[in-house]
């Protein structure tokens, strides 16, 4: 356990780094630092979502501001567009058909990119728990998939669209960083609403 902060606050730190480094003595290899890098992705977005009710999970900072329920759906659908095109399987969004439960007023395939304000405030979740089945659903399908992984697959071309064109390894390191980038956009709009 790390020491809280000088003032006595506690860090904000994921422990999945910890767990990651306990297991069989052999030191992590790069399945196990994508693991423990999309569990930390996992941890930030309960942390932002888990009690919220359906007002703070559509409420905006302002009128141009994203949601908590926007930026965590958005995350979880490009994990999942992203990740399922790169394992070469049907997105979780309509193989356990999330898409009818989330009801959204736009195409299914969406995934938040390119947005406007209104569409953002169009993405209206039911529930924390919805929002954090699918995005539990997504982590689970990655994790299966990046546990499979050796190092040697990781430079395997999946997007020719790109110069120069983008390997799985860097794939994966776009979707984590853009992921935990919103994860933490979203545990900022949670925090300034319970200063309110």
């Amino acid at each position: 356990m790390r020491p809280p902060y000088a003032d006595g606050g506690a860090r904000c730190v994921s422990m999945a780094g910890e767990r990651a480094r306990s297991g069989d003595g052999e030191g992590m290899n790069s399945a196990d630092l994508l693991t423990d890098a999309f569990t930390r992705v996992r941890e930030t977005v309960h942390s932002a979502v888990e009690g919220l009710s359906r007002a703070d999970l559509h409420a905006r900072l302002d009128d141009g501001a994203n949601s908590i329920g926007w930026l965590v759906w958005h995350l979880t659908r490009i994990q999942d567009d992203h990740v399922s095109d790169a394992a070469g399987v049907e997105q979780v969004w309509f193989s356990e058909d999330w898409a009818s439960r989330f009801d959204l007023p736009f195409a299914k395939e969406a995934t938040g990119y390119g947005h406007s304000s209104a569409d953002v405030a169009s993405v209206q979740v039911r529930s924390a728990e919805l929002l954090l089945g699918y995005h539990d659903a997504v982590h689970d399908r990655t994790v299966e998939f990046v546990r499979g992984l050796d190092d040697g697959a990781l430079d395997r071309i999946v997007d020719e669209a790109w110069s120069p064109p983008v390997s799985l390894g860097v794939r994966l390191i776009s979707v984590i960083s853009d992921d935990l980038q919103h994860a933490g956009q979203a545990a900022f709009v949670r925090g300034a609403l319970e200063r309110r």
